[in-house]
């Protein structure tokens, strides 16, 4: 794997300022709101053509740890202990604080290549501000201004030689290797065949991956439906801190992965709640990743509390996810706290609350407890593949002649609407281009029966298929 550098400091000093500047992102959230990073943000620097890992990490200081502090420090542990570099950082205009000298000494029993930048020196005296960080026993202190991205250029010289430094030629090279085999394009499977009732029509016998890129999955909630939870789960690890409190996550954590030759990038985010129960700036950041993640998704599980049901504010976030077009699975979770005698009852009050979702796969679990995750991975290759596979204009003509056999368009004006042919206009999510005429007269009711149709004859499950209509030119008319 990529050498491995850490940002390790107290609160508020700079760390998540300074990820963004060495990964070239506003991934980490960034505010002068102490403690808003808690868990283990990952991103990529490229120093001269050497890639390495960059992990940002929550605040340390030395108090009494217990609760959501007692998960913060062991996250913390867990990226020190997989790192190569330690970048511990201290605020110079604060001056040596004792929280400093606490780190310091973690530090120094950890044995591990460490530089000690102090940000904030913009309107200092940097030699007299930087003797007492001396003290601290790690060497030389190196003087930058992350928000201004002043000494940021000479850090990563620092960086880089301290890397080079006892680096075997040969072990870079087996991490390039590495890099590259793990960037080589997955192999295409064989498609599911489109199914109909009345007939069954073959479609493409291949799957088109546009790129060799991973599966996105963004997993979505309202807060404390156990978000974080269900991503450590899902990668058998407890890679995001998972607390007994609404809004423990702030950020949207961005976390690559691999099971079965396939790759994926899990998005743990924020949790959403309604519009008038948002009280601060950084929770409003916090909303606006989360939406980001959805954007920047391929596929979206929404998290849904079994006990609570589905609320308003499920349906909301549902609308935003098929708003963006985002492939979708439903999964109900804390399934374990509905007795035996009321699951029928329970599965069929949220079924009725979201019957316009019958494309969807909805998993019942229990992700504190391990149960009914083993087929989640199987909807989202099932979700991604459909949404990105090739659709021929041939079949597609086919299926939309089919629909207008079993239930013709209505008539408008005392005429007809026709519609003629349709092809494919995009994938992820699916877009077919529906040609003919009056077509802007097409009632929403035969538009979703369209839509439908197209669902079940092409066995599409989890993507939203979005339908555009077109008028045919009349070629008599200028």
């Amino acid at each position: 794997m990529l050498p491995v550098m850490t940002l390790i400091g107290r609160p508020n000093v700079g760390k998540s300022t300074l990820f963004n500047r060495l990964t070239r992102t506003r991934n980490a959230l960034v505010s002068d709101f102490p403690g808003l990073t808690q868990d283990r943000q990952y991103g990529r620097t490229n120093i001269e053509g050497y890639e390495f890992i960059c992990i940002d990490t929550g605040g340390a200081h030395n108090k009494q740890k217990k609760g959501l502090e007692k998960l913060i420090k062991e996250q913390r542990r867990i990226a020190i202990n997989e790192s190569n570099i330690i970048l511990f950082l201290v605020d110079a205009r604060a001056g040596l604080m004792p929280d400093d000298i606490y780190i310091a000494q973690e530090l120094l029993r950890k044995h591990k290549p460490t530089i000690v930048i102090a940000n904030k020196i913009v309107g200092l005296n940097i030699h007299s501000v930087l003797a007492e960080f001396w003290s601290l026993g790690l060497g030389k202190v190196y003087p930058i201004d992350a928000s201004h991205n002043l000494g940021i250029s000479d850090l990563l010289k620092i960086i880089l030689l301290l890397w080079t430094k006892n680096l075997d030629l040969k072990t870079h090279n087996k991490y390039i290797e590495k890099e590259q085999e793990f960037n080589n394009p997955i192999h295409p499977t064989q498609e599911p065949q489109i199914y109909n009732q009345e007939k069954t029509i073959k479609s493409d016998k291949k799957y088109l991956y546009p790129s060799s890129s991973p599966i996105k999955v963004a997993i979505i909630g309202r807060p404390n439906v156990g978000k974080s939870t269900l991503t450590n789960c899902l990668l058998n690890e407890e890679r995001v801190i998972v607390f007994d409190l609404p809004g423990t996550t702030r950020d949207s954590i961005y976390i690559p992965m691999q099971r079965h030759s396939r790759r994926y990038i899990l998005i743990d985010t924020a949790g959403l709640r309604k519009r008038n129960n948002i009280q601060n700036i950084v929770e409003k950041y916090s909303i606006i990743k989360t939406i980001k993640a959805i954007e920047d998704a391929n596929v979206a599980i929404l998290v849904i509390d079994a006990y609570q049901g589905v609320s308003d504010q499920d349906l909301s976030l549902l609308s935003l996810i098929l708003h963006n077009g985002r492939s979708l699975i439903l999964v109900v979770n804390k399934w374990d706290t509905i007795s035996k005698t009321r699951c029928n009852e329970v599965k069929i009050l949220i079924q009725s609350r979201i019957k316009f979702l019958d494309f969807a796969r909805i998993h019942f679990i229990s992700a504190i407890n391990q149960k009914g995750i083993n087929n989640l991975f199987l909807s989202i290759n099932e979700a991604y593949d459909c949404s990105i596979r090739p659709l021929k204009s041939s079949v597609l003509t086919k299926i939309i002649n089919m629909a207008i056999a079993k239930h013709p368009p209505p008539r408008i004006r005392n005429r007809r609407i026709k519609l003629k042919y349709a092809h494919a206009g995009g994938y992820n999510p699916p877009i077919i281009v529906i040609h003919g005429n009056m077509t802007k007269f097409l009632p929403d009711s035969y538009k979703k029966y369209l839509i439908n149709y197209f669902h079940q004859a092409l066995h599409i499950i989890g993507a939203p298929i979005q339908i555009q209509l077109k008028d045919s030119r009349n070629p008599y008319i200028s």
